[in-house]
């Protein structure tokens, strides 16, 4: 009796330990994310090196090293946070009462929140997909994966009337996308003012976009029968 609740308090330390390790893990490879992405807002992504990024966030190169293959590899961290924030849009758009323009619009603004940090910040990330060869390698895909959870934003707007259906879900996902990037672009060219004063407009534009054939159809229904 007292070997097997030797054993199980042993495994319950192993448990433990093991939940410490791993928060210990996250926690630094958030710490190194977080100085890399001030050091690319200040300087851009070219113009920072992984030295930089280790001595700000006060960890040796092996340290980096059990984490990221390269710099650039350090934008994986945001990627996950992006689509983290598109995968809960879409929870919302389906369980929540709010209509889901208003849940697509929050979206937005989320996803805008860390390239607003700097217009450098923003324009690096725009030079790296475009190009940075090993970031687009691992950033396209990612921008894939986020139109195909888009796209179930999309159809369940659909499916509660807010938009025609003259589009499929995916094609209102690429807008989306379209959009979004568009704003940032604008923005980090003229940052003197908050990317919000682009993101808002092209939102209205791209939903009402949307939305035109189902009031088009609306309309002719309501012509038929007068």
């Amino acid at each position: 009796m007292t070997k097997l609740k030797d054993s199980e308090s042993g495994g319950t330390r192993v448990v433990a330990n093991s939940g410490r390790r791993e928060r210990r893990r996250l926690e630094t490879r958030e710490k190194i994310f977080r100085a890399a992405l001030r050091l690319f807002s200040e300087r851009g992504l070219s113009g920072t090196t992984i030295e930089d990024i280790t001595e700000a966030a006060d960890v040796g190169k092996g340290t980096f090293f059990n984490y990221f293959q390269n710099k650039e590899q350090v934008l994986s961290v945001l990627a996950e946070g992006q689509l983290a924030k598109i995968h809960a849009a879409v929870v919302a758009a389906r369980d929540e009462k709010r209509p889901v323009k208003e849940t697509a619009r929050q979206m937005m603004t989320a996803l805008a929140q860390e390239p607003s940090r700097s217009d450098t910040l923003a324009r690096s990330l725009l030079m790296a997909l475009l190009s940075n060869e090993a970031a687009r390698e691992m950033l396209v895909p990612v921008l894939g994966h986020g139109r195909e959870v888009l796209a179930g934003l999309f159809a369940a707007a659909q499916d509660r009337g807010e938009i025609g259906r003259a589009y499929k879900p995916k094609e209102l996902a690429c807008l989306f996308q379209q959009t979004f990037f568009g704003a940032v672009l604008m923005w980090a060219l003229r940052p003197d003012e908050p990317l919000a004063t682009h993101l808002e407009p092209a939102f209205e534009l791209m939903w009402t976009g949307a939305a035109v054939p189902m009031v088009r159809r609306s309309r002719k229904r309501q012509e038929s029968g007068r």
